[in-house]
């Protein structure tokens, strides 16, 4: 398997695709200047005390309140409180917790009203973003995720992650990390730590303990729903995760952006910084790519397969259905059971893929081709574990039932990814009625002479299907030519497959759309 990831820069977003054998995996999008990341720590201010929810209300500057349950206080609550207030008050002299005194753990089945008030200042992280019409889910027992390991104060354990099957490796993490770890601090060890040397997990935690010292001068001065500490940008932290020996490409638009990233592989991952390239072609870096035609095919309510079967895919409030249809792929030569068997199994595949695509989190349920088979069932059952094994949300799989129903529930912290596939028509605009097609070439030049004269534009780009962009450059006097004898103005044209027969679009210098 060869990874790679393919990043394109807008004004108003970066978009990241993780591509698997040139095959669209996961796609996220990250607004610039976004706030109420998973991970970020704020300042909260309690709202309002729900005894009968054992929750919280938290205000940390969001439209609605924080969500703040008991249980996501974390055992440690009173150290990190009493923490707060010293350095609130000015007390707490340093970050480093060596002088500081633990205090007991809060109770596993106390009540919210036993250890929080109303106006009380919490620091808290968000665990869920923002989704629908809620506001973020928080916890106050704080960690910060690094390359190899994952920092938690006020705590003292040493965890190694059970992925690391080698029983000498994991005893010799646990002795680095007892030998190296801050007092009053905890460490969970992350799969990637395993064979790495000393120095360089020694690193991952002078720059995570870097983290909790900018919160503890954050705080120092801090008001109510201030942001102490942003997470890493969402590119920064895929790498982070999930960046090992089989990536061998990352491509990336923007040159600020390559500095970033190409800056921080230097600090994580030397030996792979020159997978990275600055791309510099014509065509936008999804069309080139291919990823634009991928996302267009994947995200609809119908997901075709390779093999002619086919998904449907509904979302409601409550949950997620999926229904595998077998389309015309049968094979006349073997039995329904069989054909069943083979379709379920390559929908195993591109529902696992499905998930991370799109992010779908909550309750899914798939319904399957119905087999009579038990041994068939559990062929599915396993290979639908197998896929969703990479998959980093946390998730549990239920066996099939006798009706073919798989029940999945899969972690959600952040909205689901929704690309809308549909298009409006851009002949009709809606209107079910069709504008003459041999007018279009007018249409074009009329908003390109506005654009110019009006809105004095300097440098655009003419997007468009590539049959109209042929039209407009065929011939030594082509329509663009006599445009720039026209306006003085050269137009870039750029042919976009994506794109229906009659669409168009125009953009700035800064690759933003022109309004008309």
């Amino acid at each position: 398997m060869q990874y790679e990831l393919i990043i394109e820069s807008s004004a108003a977003e970066v978009q990241i695709a993780l591509l698997n054998d040139k095959r669209l995996q996961e796609l996220h999008k990250e607004k610039h200047n976004s706030n109420f990341a998973v991970g970020d720590v704020y300042l909260g201010k309690v709202k309002k005390i729900m005894p009968g929810l054992n929750a919280a209300f938290i205000d940390v500057g969001y439209e609605k309140d924080a969500f703040l349950h008991y249980l996501d206080l974390g055992p440690q609550f009173s150290s990190l409180s009493s923490f707060t207030k010293k350095v609130l008050n000015g007390s707490q002299k340093e970050a480093k917790l060596n002088q500081f005194h633990i205090e007991p753990d809060i109770e596993k089945t106390g009540k919210i009203s036993q250890v929080l008030n109303n106006q009380n200042l919490v620091v808290v992280q968000i665990a869920k973003e923002p989704i629908s019409t809620k506001g973020p889910r928080i916890t106050s027992e704080l960690s910060f995720a690094g390359r190899y390991i994952v920092l938690i104060p006020f705590a003292e354990k040493v965890s190694v992650s059970q992925k690391i099957k080698n029983a000498e490796e994991r005893d010799r993490l646990r002795k680095i990390l007892q030998g190296i770890k801050p007092k009053h601090f905890g460490i969970i060890v992350r799969t990637v730590a395993e064979n790495k040397t000393v120095t360089e997990i020694e690193a991952d935690l002078h720059d995570l303990m870097k983290k909790w010292e900018s919160i503890y001068e954050m705080l120092k001065t801090a008001q109510p729903t201030k942001k102490l500490l942003g997470e890493i940008d969402r590119t920064s932290a895929i790498l982070r995760d999930i960046l090992n020996p089989n990536f061998h490409n990352i491509q990336v638009d923007n040159e600020a952006l390559y500095d970033e990233i190409k800056s921080y592989l230097h600090n994580i991952a030397p030996d792979k910084k020159d997978i990275l390239k600055l791309y510099k072609g014509k065509l936008p870096i999804f069309e080139h790519f291919g990823i634009e035609k991928q996302i267009k095919s994947s995200f609809g309510k119908t997901v075709p397969m390779r093999t002619g079967a086919y998904l449907i895919i509904e979302h409601t409030e409550a949950m997620h259905v999926i229904d595998v249809n077998s389309g015309h792929r049968s094979k006349s030569d073997n039995s329904q059971e069989i054909n069943a068997l083979e379709v379920n199994l390559d929908a195993a595949v591109e529902v696992a893929r499905q998930l991370r695509l799109r992010d779908m989190g909550g309750i899914i349920v798939i319904d399957f081709i119905d087999m009579n088979s038990t041994e068939n069932r559990n062929t599915l059952y396993q290979k639908l574990k197998d896929e969703m094994r990479n998959d980093r949300a946390r998730h549990q799989i239920l066996p099939p039932t006798k009706f073919g129903l798989v029940q999945i529930t899969r972690q959600r912290v952040r909205p689901e990814m929704n690309v809308n596939t549909a298009e409006k028509c851009p002949v009709c605009l809606g209107s079910g009625e069709v504008t003459s097609t041999v007018l279009l070439a007018d249409e074009v030049e009329n908003n390109l002479r506005f654009v110019l004269k009006e809105q004095n534009e300097k440098n655009i780009e003419l997007h468009t299907n590539p049959y109209l962009a042929a039209f407009f450059t065929k011939g030594l006097i082509s329509k663009r030519v006599q445009w720039f004898m026209r306006y003085k103005r050269w137009i870039k044209i750029v042919p976009i497959s994506s794109y229906s027969i009659l669409e168009y679009r125009f953009l700035n210098n800064d690759q933003e759309e022109i309004k008309l």
